[in-house]
């Protein structure tokens, strides 16, 4: 029988490949792990403790908030002050980033930005919701105050990213930039196991993912690939939660799409929250992240903290697959 390993003592036995092996970037992870195990408490007992529902708000892009969207933001914002490893945070139910103060005279050199729910409309129906992160080393000067500079940087200086998946077991997944590992919550002993080391994207699947309902909103590029999916019996599968999604494409390959609509001309997800971290997660496994106008993810350039893009992202094959439809079908010029 193989040793249990924890998240714990994984990212301990890591440390040295850090470029900055100093234990900070260790002590970040370690936060968002607690944060996760918390969060994870409360989704699993929602209906039981009130929290099911919208919160009567919306967020700074005009969404219904869920009550359990606020949990989560609250939970992550707490834990990760606790290091005094972290000197800002940005989450997409902020208007703006928050500042945060040092613990015990420490020089915090890291900003996170997260999703605290994706998916989190699913939550009253019981579907699987995530929690998405990213850690960037901070650009500013570490003895002064953090600028809006560190959060606006390209997805390709990401030091770490990472999700957290809420389902049927709750499993957080994490990058380095060294390959791509996940780890599984053993309720018994309260702790993330690592279950699945080393993990690779295959270079097709059989699965596609895209909001079908608004195939008539999307260009002509994109409704000529979704119909040579369908032409090549390839499944659809869309949840609603990109987390879960993504997930799903890790393990089994394909690929997800949300291409820009009449309603959402520069698409609808976030950059900074949510297509950068699980592009940089993909790209570790082997996928690749472009968007519907085939500019790499990674490197589009970071205008604002709610900034929206389109995104195709999965197994490698599928996604030159689909840049090869828009280049043929595609009106406007497109990036090479």
């Amino acid at each position: 029988m193989n040793r249990i390993i924890t998240l714990d003592e994984f990212i301990i036995r890591r440390q040295k490949d850090f470029p900055y092996a100093s234990g900070e970037l260790t002590g970040l992870l370690r936060d968002i792990g607690v944060a996760a195990k918390i969060v994870n408490r409360e989704v699993n007992k929602a209906g039981l403790v009130s929290i099911l529902g919208k919160a009567g708000t919306e967020n700074v892009s005009g969404e219904a908030v869920q009550k359990l969207d606020l949990y989560a933001n609250e939970k992550l914002i707490d834990c990760l002050k606790n290091s005094g490893e972290c000197c800002g945070i940005a989450s997409e139910e902020l208007e703006d980033f928050i500042p945060i103060q040092s613990v015990a005279s420490k020089t915090s050199k890291y900003v996170v930005v997260f999703d605290p729910l994706d998916g989190s409309s699913n939550i009253d129906v019981n579907v699987s919701v995530g929690t998405i992160f990213g850690i960037y080393r901070r650009i500013s000067d570490p003895e002064g105050p953090v600028h809006l500079e560190d959060f606006l940087q390209k997805g390709t200086e990401l030091v770490a990213a990472g999700y957290v998946l809420y389902g049927t077991s709750t499993l957080l997944v994490y990058s380095t930039g060294r390959g791509v590992n996940g780890f599984t919550l053993d309720p018994s002993i309260g702790e993330f196991c690592l279950s699945h080391t080393d993990m690779k994207i295959p270079d097709r699947g059989n699965y596609y993912s895209v909001n079908q309902g608004y195939y008539l909103k999307f260009d002509v590029e994109m409704r000529r690939y979704i119909d040579h999916c369908s032409d090549l019996n390839l499944r659809l599968r869309y949840i609603g939660s990109m987390v879960s999604d993504i997930h799903r494409i890790l393990f089994q390959g394909g690929i997800f799409m949300y291409p820009n609509t009449r309603k959402y001309p520069q698409g609808k997800l976030r950059l900074v929250y949510e297509c950068n971290p699980l592009s940089f997660i993909v790209e570790q496994a082997g996928g690749k992240a472009i968007t519907c106008q085939l500019e790499r993810v990674l490197e589009l350039p970071v205008e604002h903290l709610h900034q929206r893009i389109t995104i195709a992202i999965g197994s490698p094959a599928m996604v030159e697959e689909m840049k090869e439809f828009v280049e043929r079908y595609s009106a406007a010029p497109t990036f090479k």
